[in-house]
């Protein structure tokens, strides 16, 4: 039995680390196209359709550009903050033996980590999707995002589902 456990986490680890990488890769692939050859820094607001634009906003914070950090100590802050929440998921991850807890962890952790990378290297993270609409619906409004920030809420919204999950009845030992 004890030999089942552990191929069984040694599985939901390898889901885990799987969403994690298709996240950082996707994540950084998509800042290195925007940034380094679309040059979107220097571009006007591209529309992609009547709700969504690619723009790029540099957050010195976390969502909604909560905690700004705008100097070197506060920017180690953030990175401390982020490093301290990978190992909280990363421990959550090392008991879990559940395949769908584990891909929704690796994409939280791939994500943090696409995003703690930009904060090391630019001071700030990437956003560049903006999400708006002029309906009454508070900061969704107008939400400026990227790749890293899709997989964390992805990732939270199977946690979430998970948490409210009916689970079969275990069999009496």
């Amino acid at each position: 039995m004890e030999r089942r456990l552990v191929g069984m986490k040694t599985h939901v680890r390898l889901v885990a680390a799987a969403a994690a990488g298709v996240a950082f890769a996707a994540d950084q692939i998509t800042k290195f196209w925007m940034i380094d050859i679309l040059g979107i820094e220097d571009r006007p607001p591209i529309r992609l359709t009547p709700f969504l634009d690619i723009v790029l906003a540099w957050n010195p914070g976390i969502s909604y550009s909560l905690l700004r950090a705008d100097s070197t100590l506060g920017m180690l802050g953030l990175l401390a903050l982020a490093a301290l929440a990978v190992g909280v998921l990363g421990a959550w991850l090392w008991t879990t033996t559940d395949r769908p807890t584990a891909l929704a962890l690796g994409l939280v952790l791939g994500g943090a980590l696409g995003n703690a990378l930009d904060r090391a290297r630019y001071g700030a993270v990437a956003d560049f999707l903006h999400l708006h609409t002029t309906l009454p619906v508070g900061p969704l409004a107008n939400y400026v995002f990227n790749v890293a920030d899709a997989a964390i809420v992805a990732g939270v919204a199977v946690l979430l589902y998970e948490s409210v999950r009916p689970r079969p009845a275990s069999p009496a030992a």
